[in-house]
C-alpha cells in the first residue's frame, strides 16, 4: 500500500497557488472569448481569484481588513446596455 504525504496544516501557498491558477484561467479566457457572457465570467473568475487572496492573506496575518475588502469587490454596478463592441469607446 503507498503512503500518500497529506499536510496537517494547509498553508497559505496552496490557497494562493489556487489564485493564481483560477486568475491565469479567466485572464486567458478573458483574452480568447468575444461572447460577452464568458467574457463577463472571466472577469468573475479572476475577481474570484483576488478575493481568494484577500481572504487568505487576511487569515494568515490574522487581519480582517482584508475580508472587509472583499465585500467591496463583491459590489456589482447597474448599467443599461451591454455590448462587448463598447471596448472601442475606451481607446479614446
Amino acid at each position: 500500500m503507498i503512503a500518500l504525504a497529506y499536510p496537517d496544516h494547509i498553508t497559505p501557498t496552496y490557497y494562493l497557488i489556487l489564485a493564481a491558477i483560477l486568475f491565469t484561467v479567466g485572464a486567458v479566457g478573458l483574452m480568447l472569448r468575444k461572447n460577452t457572457l464568458v467574457m463577463f465570467m472571466c472577469i468573475e473568475l479572476m475577481l474570484n481569484a483576488a478575493n481568494l487572496t484577500f481572504v487568505s492573506f487576511a487569515n494568515a496575518l490574522n487581519d480582517i481588513s482584508g475580508q472587509v475588502i472583499v465585500f467591496f469587490t463583491l459590489v456589482v454596478r447597474r448599467r443599461q446596455s451591454v455590448d462587448a463592441d463598447d471596448v472601442s469607446a475606451l481607446k479614446g
